[in-house]
């Protein structure tokens, strides 16, 4: 009975990441921390490799049931699996009502965005020393990225596949790394409104289906959704060992452009509101009470989360 507790304990901790990670702003590496499950996280994810994998595959066949078992016990695979369920759920829940506000309330989401991603740089900016002209160099190159991307992605980009699977490898791969939000690289990359909406519209092609009335939106939605997995199972194990080497080798220069990225995706949400304004001929100086207030909605609860889960350590 305890073990079952256990295992639901670790699965609410999924949904709590995943909770977390679904917003531009919040980390799912924060809550992790705050849970006592992130030394765990990162050695499990860390331990997976392709012979590992392929070693798992092959227990398909009896005779290698037994090596195939060792393996799945050596990335703690029960871990992951259980954990991926929690965040899995807590994704899809949350994306589906992100579409909804942003259909409804597209000013007021995006001001509870800019406010969570404003009160993370806040925090995250005691974490960094801009002290030698490399730690400069490093914060001006992630500053700039995300500035400039901000303003070009969510009118140039599009959303075809090559872009959706580059989105899914960079958003995934930062669930790993505490105060880095994945879905806030996906508003960088203007990848966010789209697959909340594809996500929200693939849960409705399954439900449709489980009804017997066609699935139509389900096949329409796959492509994408598939892409998007594809590219943050290759990012997990690719771009998030970078980076973790990257920490170990260059901490401060590291940190100091993750840091810079969250400072330069300030842009984001703004320009996502003049899109939005522009198209309902509404000015900035009538939506601007309903961003502010919805902005420091969000710059509160980072400023909670922060309280708990204490110093972020890389």
């Amino acid at each position: 009975m305890s073990d079952r507790r256990d295992w639901l304990a670790l699965y609410l901790k999924g949904v709590a990441m995943g909770s977390a990670d679904a917003v531009p702003g919040v980390s799912g590496g924060t809550i992790a921390l705050i849970v006592g499950i992130y030394e765990r996280l990162i050695a499990a994810v860390t331990a997976v490799d392709p012979d590992r994998i392929r070693r798992v595959l092959t227990g398909v066949r009896p005779a290698n049931l037994p090596d195939a078992r060792a393996a799945f016990r050596e990335v703690d695979g029960a871990f992951l699996l259980v954990l991926g369920a929690g965040i899995a759920t807590a994704v899809v829940t949350v994306l589906s009502g992100v579409n909804y506000l942003l259909a409804t309330r597209p000013v007021a989401t995006y001001g509870f965005f800019f406010g969570l991603i404003a009160a993370s740089a806040a925090v995250l900016l005691d974490d960094i020393a801009l002290d030698t002209p490399r730690r400069k160099a490093a914060a001006l190159c992630g500053f700039a990225f995300a500035f400039l991307a901000s303003g070009a992605a969510a009118t140039s980009l599009g959303h075809p596949l090559p872009v959706v699977f580059v989105a899914g490898a960079l958003a995934v791969s930062a669930m790993v790394l505490p105060g880095i939000s994945g879905s806030l690289l996906l508003v960088v990359l203007g990848q966010y409104e789209y697959m909340s909406g594809m996500v929200s519209r693939a849960v409705t092609g399954l439900a449709a289906l489980a009804r017997g009335n066609g699935s139509d939106a389900l096949v329409e939605t796959l492509p994408p959704v598939v892409t998007f997995l594809a590219g943050g199972v290759v990012g997990l194990f690719t771009i998030a060992h970078a980076v973790r080497y990257a920490l170990a080798r260059a901490r401060a220069a590291t940190l100091a452009f993750l840091v810079s990225l969250v400072v330069g995706a300030l842009r984001a949400p703004l320009v996502e509101v003049s899109v939005r304004l522009a198209e309902s001929g509404e000015s900035w100086r009538a939506a601007a009470p309903r961003f502010a207030l919805a902005a420091v909605g969000g710059a509160l609860l980072v400023l909670v989360l922060d309280r708990y889960s204490g110093a972020i350590e890389y």
